[in-house]
């Protein structure tokens, strides 16, 4: 296994969708792996996309593993919402998005269900709500070339664009 290295806001690359996965081979599961086990690099890293991560051509899948041991892995391949209920409106950051740095408010739904296949193909249908749905939520918004900021209104977007601008800086600065 090895680790991928992750995109960083701006790069055009997080605005590309993930493609649908067909046939679940031996590299399908060598990009899962790879995927966990950079997931797990990070620190306080909830999830990863793979359109997070530096492949040539992205598939939708998503590692997601937000326990305190990190002992709860969940891969979601060609995932999508098909209900959705409810509203939340929480605080969120990204690992691609200066993640020590920003963090804004994101309306998501509460409750979702999810329809989606595991690393080996086979069907999941499952519920998620509170936390485990604004994951959820956030991580398809990657697969289709989206970051939390596209969900933000103009002027808190620019209130945040303004805020990377200064952080990009200092740590040029540092270096």
């Amino acid at each position: 296994m090895s680790k991928i290295d992750l995109l960083h806001y701006p790069d055009p690359r997080l605005k590309q969708q993930g493609e649908t996965v067909d046939i679940f081979n031996d590299e399908i599961q060598r990009i899962i792996d790879n995927m966990f086990e950079t997931h797990y690099a990070q620190e306080n890293c909830a999830a990863l996309a793979a359109t997070q991560l530096d492949f040539i051509n992205p598939k939708r899948i998503t590692v997601i593993d937000y326990s305190s041991n990190k002992d709860e892995p969940l891969c979601l391949v060609n995932p999508k919402i098909i209900e959705r209920e409810g509203e939340q409106n929480e605080f969120e950051g990204c690992m691609s998005v200066y993640p020590s740095h920003i963090h804004a408010k994101v309306k998501r739904d509460y409750w979702i269900r999810v329809t989606a296949q595991d690393r080996h193909g086979n069907p999941l249908d499952f519920e998620a709500e509170g936390y485990k749905a604004k994951c959820i939520q956030h991580e398809l918004d990657h697969l289709n070339g989206m970051i939390f900021l596209d969900r933000l209104k103009p002027f808190k977007r620019k209130m945040i664009d303004d805020k990377i601008r200064q952080v990009i800086k200092q740590l040029k600065r540092k270096i």
